[in-house]
């Protein structure tokens, strides 16, 4: 379901609020990070899968077993690499996989969309008090 113009208008805010308050907080999650890594590192191994079909064919027309052979090797490696890597890429706002857990929280962790709404309304308070 699309955003009303209201809600657009709402969201547009929090956007520049959020820029204006921790700007290096802002552009970390325009995607850079480990989303962006993991899909570079898929599309890096369907290139290297197309290299081994590359080679799997000049072997065959050169009639050199073990190019063909090498060939297969790097299209099965590049093919679990893509397959693994896609399987471990995080959800948004997912924690990743490698996150330590042994140090227990006092607290528990809010999410961001909870931290920036707190944000938002305590700047709205401070805006009516003026």
């Amino acid at each position: 379901m699309p955003l009303s113009e209201h809600e657009q208008r709402m969201l547009e805010q929090m956007e520049r609020a959020l820029y204006a308050e921790d700007p290096k907080f802002a552009s970390a999650l325009e995607g850079s990070g480990l989303r962006t890594y993991t899909r570079r590192r898929v599309y890096q191994a369907v290139a290297g899968f197309l290299v081994g079909i590359a080679l799997l064919m000049a072997g065959m027309v050169a009639q050199q077993i073990w190019i063909s052979v090498v060939g297969f090797l790097v299209m099965l490696g590049c093919a679990v690499l893509a397959v693994t890597g896609w399987r471990k890429a995080p959800k948004p706002g997912e924690q990743p996989a490698g996150a330590p857990h042994g140090r227990r929280q006092v607290r528990p962790k809010r999410s961001m969309m909870d931290r920036i709404e707190q944000r938002w309304q305590r700047r709205r308070d401070e805006q009516g008090g003026q």
